[in-house]
């Protein structure tokens, strides 16, 4: 629990919520991509979360929500890179991190129906937003950098899950990424 505190602490702190300005991409196109979704607590909070009510979940959902996910943020980041506009992604960004953190904390079982299109959503704006960051050149290689970093995100959230049995704790962790994405709603 003490591990859980100390990130949840980390993730308070404003400078560490907005990951997205000022990033430089003048080389290592593939590590600048590997480290965008693990700089920023949005970014890591959300996909850990959407691992651990996978994990939740169970059955299909194991491999449908972060399949979802990153199919979703790989489109995503295509418009992003594109020069597409999309609306309010900030907000939907920290939406995702309140709302997945809600579904874990109270164990809510959405049909896969309702739950993937959401999925989607949140993750094209994720995607978005390394898009719309990622380098002019080397585009591909900084999309394979956050697409494997998402990868790994959602893997520890659901081995985070299936440690914990749905369990307790497991609603805990819910519980605790609401709040941090809460106060980096309020903070950002």
């Amino acid at each position: 629990m003490k591990r859980f505190s100390l990130f949840s602490a980390a993730s308070l702190l404003p400078q560490v919520a907005l990951a997205h300005p000022g990033h430089v991409h003048d080389d290592g196109q593939f590590l600048h991509g590997l480290a965008h979704p693990v700089g920023g607590a949005d970014h890591l909070l959300a996909m850990v979360a959407l691992g651990l009510l996978a994990a939740q979940l169970g059955g299909r959902a194991i491999w449908a929500l972060p399949a979802t996910f990153l199919g979703a943020m790989l489109a995503g980041g295509a418009m992003g890179a594109a020069g597409v506009g999309f609306p309010a992604v900030e907000p939907m960004i920290l939406a995702s991190v309140v709302i997945l953190g809600v579904l874990v904390a109270l164990a809510v079982r959405l049909p896969m129906g309702v739950l993937l299109p959401v999925v989607a959503l949140f993750g094209a704006a994720h995607g978005w937003a390394h898009g719309a960051e990622g380098p002019a050149s080397g585009l591909m290689l900084y999309a394979a950098g956050f697409a494997l970093a998402t990868v790994a995100l959602h893997l520890a959230g659901i081995g985070f899950g299936r440690l914990l049995s749905r369990g307790l704790e497991l609603r805990v962790l819910g519980g605790g990424t609401t709040v941090a994405g809460l106060a980096l709603a309020v903070a950002g």
